[in-house]
């Protein structure tokens, strides 16, 4: 069965191939599922350079330069974060576009700022860098697993479509 997952990630290999454009991506709350759905599409090798699942802090700031003043100012779970993890991915894989996730899936670690669900996405590519901040329930992949699995794949998704609408403008 084809599902909407399979589709998105599908679609942003075939654009990636016909742009002659590479791709990276830095997971934190994903833990690797967005490498998993773009190399699970047949000729990514041509288009995606790496993954890299950075959960802690100390990886984010070894390996992306995420800032530690970031960190300790705003948290790994926020928009600044998820630029920085963006930028940091592209420029380490010398790719066009970077995209990172980083956020709260749950079933523990929410606050009253940053409710389960929290997901901060980042796209970077040469001309910008930009994040943005969603609230996921999890409804729109529910037969996925548990909640925490269905936010993951909500997050996953969300974060194909911003790369995909991203190569669609150039």
């Amino acid at each position: 069965m084809v599902t909407k997952l399979d589709k998105i990630a599908e679609n942003v290999v075939q654009l990636l191939v016909s742009k002659n454009s590479a791709l990276a991506s830095a997971e934190s709350c994903t833990g690797g599922l967005i490498s998993a759905e773009i190399t699970s599409v047949s000729g990514a090798s041509g288009v995606f350079g790496f993954g890299v699942c950075t959960y802690a802090n100390e990886a984010k700031m070894k390996l992306l330069g995420v800032k530690a003043e970031t960190l300790d100012s705003v948290g790994a779970v926020s928009e600044e974060t998820a630029m920085e993890m963006a930028e940091g991915v592209r420029k380490l894989s010398d790719s066009d576009y970077g995209v990172s996730t980083t956020g709260i899936a749950g079933p523990t670690g929410g606050t009253p700022d940053k409710p389960v669900g929290t997901v901060c996405i980042g796209i970077s590519t040469a001309e910008r860098t930009y994040a943005k901040r969603f609230v996921f329930d999890g409804e729109a992949f529910k037969g996925y697993g548990d909640k925490r699995t269905a936010i993951r794949y909500e997050a996953v998704y969300t974060a194909l479509d911003m790369v995909k609408k991203e190569i669609e403008k150039y």
